[in-house]
């Protein structure tokens, strides 16, 4: 049931930054399903594109030309996220895009008075209406996703299941304890989604065991399998549960977004 209008004043808006500065491990892909399934669910939902190679956007079907202002004029213009944010064709979910320009905004915010927050600034100024507002983050740690990493309340971290997975997660946390501990104290992990996992690969088992192990709790339950409908629907400009809801990956992006809503009422409490 979608959220009344007096429950929005009352819950405040939650910022899920999508980050693993490692590229190919399913980022946007889980940003662009989550978001969409969290619309399903009722939640009105900004998705923002803060990755240059503009893929979130292009997973909703906007061409490269089409995509007019943005995050970079966000970043660069100081234009506000209600300026820029266009409807995604999927109910209760808008977007604001990104194109190749935010390429150059890590250079041009290099003398800046606080460069770090600026999407922080941009996120607190956003009129009310929205529950959440997922970022897709760059597949890097520079100060694009320094900036998501700051305007953050949690990370959510798709990890593909492959050799060097722990690895990366390791940076990816020790960046975040960094944030946490100098420009955003309330920054916590959201949790780790295992993502492309195929159960017929013995070193998938190897790896999720091995997350499991090291991280606990922090790990969600769900499970992304390695899913060719997942891979086709960005080719179609659709999430994958408006391409095909009846898919193994569409029904796995529903059950994480059902985890990250119960998770959200632990946070909550």
């Amino acid at each position: 049931m979608a959220a009344t209008a007096s429950s929005l004043e009352q819950a405040p808006r939650r910022v899920l930054a999508v980050a693993n500065q490692k590229g190919g491990v399913g980022k946007t892909t889980t940003a662009v399903n989550l978001a969409t399934a969290l619309a399903a669910s009722g939640k009105k939902v900004l998705l923002v594109d803060f990755d240059p190679q503009g893929n979130a956007s292009t997973g909703f079907g906007i061409d490269h030309r089409e995509r007019g202002v943005g995050s970079y004029e966000v970043l660069i213009e100081s234009k506000s996220l209600a300026e820029v944010m266009r409807p995604s064709g999927v109910p209760d979910l808008d977007l604001v895009t990104a194109s190749v320009d935010l390429s150059g905004a890590e250079i041009e915010l290099i003398d800046v008075d606080r460069r770090e927050f600026r999407l922080a600034h941009a996120v607190e100024t956003l009129p009310s209406g929205h529950d959440y507002v997922l970022i897709d983050c760059p597949p890097s740690l520079g100060l694009l996703t320094l900036n998501a990493l700051v305007a953050a309340d949690a990370v959510v971290v798709p990890l593909q299941c492959e050799f060097y997975a722990l690895e990366g997660l390791s940076h990816l946390t020790r960046t975040i304890d960094r944030v946490k501990k100098s420009l955003n104290p309330r920054l916590t992990i959201h949790g780790v989604v295992l993502t492309m996992f195929d159960r017929r690969n013995n070193l998938c088992d190897m790896v999720a065991a091995d997350v499991r192990s090291h991280f606990g709790d922090a790990v969600y339950d769900t499970v992304i399998p390695r899913n060719v409908r997942v891979s086709e629907a960005p080719s179609h400009g659709k999430p994958v549960l408006l391409y095909d809801i009846r898919s193994p990956g569409a029904q796995a992006y529903i059950h994480l977004a059902s985890e990250v809503l119960r998770r959200e009422r632990r946070f909550a409490a």
